[in-house]
């Protein structure tokens, strides 16, 4: 099999939309709240993940992480995303689950999400109730990723790891429950065509900006499990 050491640095905005899956459904508010949030993970469907193992480009070995899906619970449902500190090296500036790793003190995939939320953004345990996980997914650079889903008590405040995380911010989980918001595009690498969806979102006001709108662009691996998410809450 090639491996190439790691995918050339692009801007994914510039990749032009094949398609907008908007002959898709979107999941009903009504099965978006707390309770029927939690009725779905306590009574799952019978499920296919659209989304599990991207092309690999690289030769490193895998690894166990986990990302935490954190659900906000305001009037409207929202999902609590990360900006990538662009002094990273992998995946610098993306939008992001907070999420990493496995250590060897974790005991699961939760204990993971759940450490790494708190490393990465201050976001306590006790403001947390773990719904349950999704099936894992398979990174391009192997990483093999558990989703876990939880739902947040508001009322906590963050901090921000800065040499981790440049920003944090929530969206609605019905824009992106709505595949009439999932793009697809596709780009020829070295390797080969891969494909990927980007859910763009755009906030209404952004403090950090000046009170100008801003648009955060989700895309590769969080718009994969998103889009996992979706399958699962429209079963």
């Amino acid at each position: 099999m090639k491996f190439i050491k790691s995918l050339p640095k692009f801007d994914p905005r510039s990749i032009p939309v094949l398609g907008i899956d908007d002959h898709l459904a979107g999941v009903a508010l009504e099965r978006l709240t707390p309770q029927a949030l939690r009725e779905r993970f306590r009574h799952p469907p019978i499920w296919t993940p659209e989304h599990s193992v991207e092309k690999r480009f690289s030769d490193r070995e895998p690894a166990l992480a986990a990302v935490l899906l954190p659900l906000v619970m305001r009037d409207e449902v929202t999902l609590l995303l990360t900006q990538r500190s662009s002094q990273l090296r992998a995946h610098s500036g993306q939008v992001a689950f907070p999420g990493g790793r496995t250590d060897e003190s974790d005991h699961d995939a939760v204990d993971t999400a759940l450490r790494e939320a708190h490393e990465e953004v201050g976001l306590p345990r006790h403001h947390v109730e773990v719904l349950g996980t999704l099936p894992t997914y398979v990174t391009g650079s192997a990483f093999i990723i558990t989703p876990v889903v939880a739902l947040v008590k508001p009322g906590f405040e963050l901090q921000p790891n800065p040499e981790e995380v440049a920003d944090v911010f929530e969206v609605p989980l019905g824009y992106l429950m709505n595949p009439a918001n999932h793009r697809r595009h596709e780009m020829a690498f070295d390797d080969g065509i891969r494909q990927w969806l980007s859910m763009p979102y755009t906030d209404p006001v952004n403090e950090a900006d000046d009170g100008e709108p801003r648009e955060r662009y989700i895309w590769g691996a969080t718009a994969g499990m998103l889009r996992n998410l979706y399958r699962f809450l429209s079963a």
